[in-house]
């Protein structure tokens, strides 16, 4: 395959997307300062796709485990568990889609049509997508449910999470799938990103203002939540109410620290990439696996953060592990209630509103727990 050729005349080209050639790939690779001092990349995975997949991998694993957990194994269901799923099923997406495109890599990238190019990048654009989609709707329902006075009834939540679910999802298809159906600069080489050869580097920055634009909402309504949360523990006289609100908080921070540090650098270069040249590709271009890498590790955080600072979903997923351990004989019934106890003892309360309904006595006496004024600190605790 000769990847250092001069370029062809645009109706060539013109003719190699229409018959859906893989040349095409080439050329643009070529043009983009990509190709420069690659001496044709081997078929094997190499050090550094092997530790990418390796943890795209464990995304997919966590990402299921927790999913599974909470579909066959929590007893009552409310509006936050439905946003945890949707977070664990937009972080799992992520993590095929980034296993897909680790293993899609390399010399295998030279060999796709460029429709197939364009899914391998579209669906991974689409799963980030989804996955800050959801942490901003779970963000706003958050910060909904502290400050609105009067609990709304359980199907009008359920609705509104419904809708809202299923905006993120068709909002995070159309931006993944803009390229395909034509926001591309194919043969315009002039437009095209150094990042991405066959996107256009104003599909790259709407991109970035899109993200950018979540990242500032996130931020300001955890913010917000952060300011009101601080206030209400500081009213708070009890000592219990006080722990409480500083686990919430502890939380928070560890929500936006991880967002910001992960997604920081992707926005950087993309934006870099959006303004920089082809010189500069060429240069500095050659971290953006690392950097991709770690936009991704945000899918893996996810499931500690939302999930795993649950006592509910702690036990579900211990409950969920206990249930394969005795199927395939490694533990006894003992075991597994030993280490019940421990995570119902031990494990974070940052949801001890929603602890199991094991009576209408307690369902009652709950609701009506979440109309006093330090119900806004309680009711959101396990998200």
């Amino acid at each position: 395959m000769n990847t250092t050729g001069g370029p062809l005349p645009l109706d060539t080209c013109h003719q190699l997307a229409a018959g859906g050639h893989s040349r095409l790939i080439v050329l643009h690779y070529n043009h983009s300062g990509r190709l420069a001092g690659r001496g044709g990349p081997e078929d094997g995975l190499g050090a550094l796709r092997g530790l990418s997949a390796a943890a795209g991998g464990l995304v997919v694993l966590e990402n299921l485990l927790v999913l599974a957990a909470i579909t066959t194994r929590m007893r009552s269901w409310r509006w936050v568990y439905y946003c945890l799923v949707n977070i664990t099923l937009s972080d799992l997406l992520t993590g095929l889609a980034y296993l897909a495109n680790v293993l899609l890599s390399g010399a295998r990238t030279f060999r796709l049509a460029p429709a197939h190019w364009f899914l391998r990048e579209g669906l991974l654009f689409a799963a980030l997508a989804a996955s800050t989609f959801s942490l901003l709707f779970t963000a706003g329902e958050r910060f909904a449910t502290m400050v609105r006075p009067v609990a709304e009834s359980g199907a009008t939540k359920t609705g509104r999470v419904y809708g809202f679910i299923g905006l993120c999802w068709l909002l995070a298809g159309l931006l993944g799938l803009l390229p395909l159906l034509g926001w591309n600069c194919v043969c315009a080489f002039e437009r095209c990103s150094s990042l991405l050869p066959l996107y256009a580097k104003d599909y790259v920055l709407f991109c970035v203002v899109v993200f950018a634009c979540i990242l500032a909402a996130i931020l300001a309504l955890y913010g917000a939540i952060f300011r009101v949360v601080q206030a209400n523990g500081q009213k708070a006289l009890r000592a219990p109410a006080r722990r409480k609100s500083r686990r919430l908080l502890k939380t928070v921070l560890m929500i936006l620290v991880a967002f910001v540090v992960c997604w920081g650098p992707l926005f950087c270069l993309l934006l870099a990439d959006t303004f920089g040249s082809t010189v500069w590709a060429q240069e500095y271009l050659r971290g953006m696996d690392w950097i991709l890498a770690l936009a991704v590790l945000n899918s893996a955080i996810n499931p500690l953060i939302y999930s795993f600072r649950s006592r509910e979903v702690c036990r579900a997923v211990l409950a969920f592990l206990c249930c394969g351990c005795l199927r395939l004989g490694l533990r006894g019934p003992g075991d597994c209630l030993t280490r019940a106890t421990e995570a119902h003892s031990g494990a974070s309360t940052t949801d001890s509103s929603l602890r199991p309904r094991d009576s209408f006595r307690g369902s009652r006496s709950l609701s009506f727990r979440m109309r006093e004024p330090l119900s806004s600190i309680s009711s959101v605790r396990s998200v």
